[in-house]
């Protein structure tokens, strides 16, 4: 999929600038406040890059062995069957990713008008329309050009490490003048509340926030140039640089600010400006959202692949399985993560979001990666170009077990509301994709309404390349028994 410029697209810029968006600027607040002290809360920053690389190099093997676009999904689906890969996709194209994208367009659109409101918050309605413009352009740009898209993601990727090297620098400069008091040992782990192991957890979730992106570059197998030597490359490249940079930028943060004036903040990287930057503090909010622009414009390329593997596989309407006739860009699921993200915009504030986003991704990840385990002992002598050690996966989902239990306990409704939100897919799976004999009238219907939205779009189905279909993995595409509700045939 593409407009013939594949090999332009750059895997670690893509992997580095999808990590590195609004989480950055907005999780510090969430991991200090549910750690209880700046040592704590670093050793979590740590500790959530460490846990990224090994779910990170879990997804590599999986990305090789199955080498289908779609992540998560299309690995559920080939190893443990269609329900419960629908149930990812129902959790994450319903509220994963719309929500993910609008937290990080509210992020950019309060940071945009931060300075013009500077004793104030910004208008409710300024800010959302603001993001929905934001998202209505970048939509556009992904409908018209995979190149232009994958040009602004290269820039703005440099534009968020200029940015948050700003952040370090002056930092290290402050430390060097002798400003490290909430950094000494004894001030750093200094505990007033001694938070309880649940309270540890939400702090991972808080971090897993910024650290969510490292599985998307799987969500564009099929398009990145030999896979099997770029792809784990980006991620042992990118992880490492991305948890060097935020614990180093949240050193920097606590080098000028006190944790309370820290939690106290709506927008930190803004107050860490105006102590430090004087008459050049407006580069911060400029700087964010740079971030935070090229973050959705990475989002939005992802998510939209997402649901073009959905539908290929017979599980979302057929129309979003088609890209247009010339610009080969998947217009119709690029129309629908807009549509799903504005929604979301309307009815939730950034930080009651992020949560339920967190919960949603541990959870889609530790079934994943469990698949992975499955998939060895189901296909032992199956060829994987990339095989990462057993204790690789074994620690992952130690590690995630222990943090969905005492998240689970700590915030039972907002994990509940996740878990909730999953399961109602299991009736739209039934009736819609495991019922195969239907009325008439509802293939009319969807023929219809296919026929409409290609009309309108521009769209066909993508042309299949035999020599692609043929591979040692011997993964399947279970496109070609697209006979569900949402098929047109």
């Amino acid at each position: 999929m593409g407009d013939g410029n594949v090999s332009k697209m750059c895997p670690l810029s893509l992997f580095t600038g999808n990590i590195i968006g609004s989480g950055i600027f907005i999780s510090p607040k969430g991991v200090l406040e549910h750690s209880g002290s700046v040592g704590l809360a670093l050793v979590v920053w740590v500790l959530g890059g460490c846990v990224a690389a090994l779910g990170s190099m879990c997804y590599a093997e999986l990305g090789v062995t199955i080498p289908k676009s779609g992540g998560d999904y299309s690995y559920v689906t080939e190893i443990f069957g269609g329900l419960t890969g629908f149930l990812l996709l129902w959790s994450a194209v319903l509220i994963m990713y719309p929500t993910t994208l609008a937290v990080i367009a509210l992020t950019f659109s309060s940071y945009v008008l931060q300075p013009v409101f500077q004793n104030c918050a910004p208008p409710y309605m300024a800010t959302r329309l603001l993001s929905a413009v934001c998202l209505l352009l970048l939509t556009w740009v992904n409908c018209c050009s995979v190149r232009m898209a994958t040009r602004i993601q290269d820039i703005f990727t440099v534009g968020k490490l200029m940015a948050l090297g700003l952040i370090i620098v002056v930092g290290l400069v402050q430390i060097s003048k002798g400003n490290y008091e909430a950094l000494t040992p004894q001030v750093a782990f200094s505990i007033n509340r001694i938070p309880s192991i649940g309270q540890i957890a939400l702090a991972f979730l808080q971090a897993s926030f910024a650290f969510s992106g490292w599985n998307f570059l799987n969500y564009v197998t099929e398009e990145v140039v030999e896979p099997r030597r770029n792809l784990p490359r980006a991620i042992y490249i990118s992880i490492p640089l991305v948890t060097f940079v935020y614990t180093l930028t949240n050193i920097a943060y606590f080098s000028s600010m006190s944790p309370e004036e820290l939690l106290s903040s709506n927008a930190v990287a803004v107050t860490f400006g105006e102590k430090l930057l004087g008459v050049f503090a407006i580069i911060m909010p400029i700087s964010v959202a740079l971030s935070t622009f090229g973050g959705i414009n990475g989002y939005l390329f992802t998510s939209s692949r997402l649901c073009f593997s959905g539908a290929r596989e017979g599980h979302l309407p057929s129309l979003l399985a088609m890209i247009h006739y010339k610009k080969c860009t998947p217009i119709p699921a690029l129309l629908v993560c807009c549509a799903a993200t504005i929604v979301i915009l309307c009815i939730g504030e950034t930080h009651n979001l992020i949560n339920y986003v967190s919960f949603i991704n541990y959870l889609s990840y530790g079934v994943t990666i469990a698949g992975l385990l499955f998939y060895r002992w189901k296909k032992p002598n199956l060829y994987r170009p990339i095989k990462v050690n057993l204790l690789v996966p074994v620690s992952y989902l130690m590690f995630w077990a222990l943090l969905l239990g005492f998240s689970l306990y700590s915030e039972p409704v907002v994990c509940g509301v996740g878990l909730v939100i999953m399961l109602t897919g299991v009736p739209v799976y039934f009736l819609g994709v495991h019922w195969k004999v239907k009325p008439k009238c509802v293939y009319n219907f969807t023929a219809w309404a296919t026929s409409v939205g290609q009309r309108l779009c521009f769209v066909v189905f993508p042309q299949i390349d035999p020599i692609e279909i043929a591979s040692p993995s011997e993964w399947t595409d279970r496109s070609s028994g697209r006979n569900g509700f949402f098929s047109s045939s």
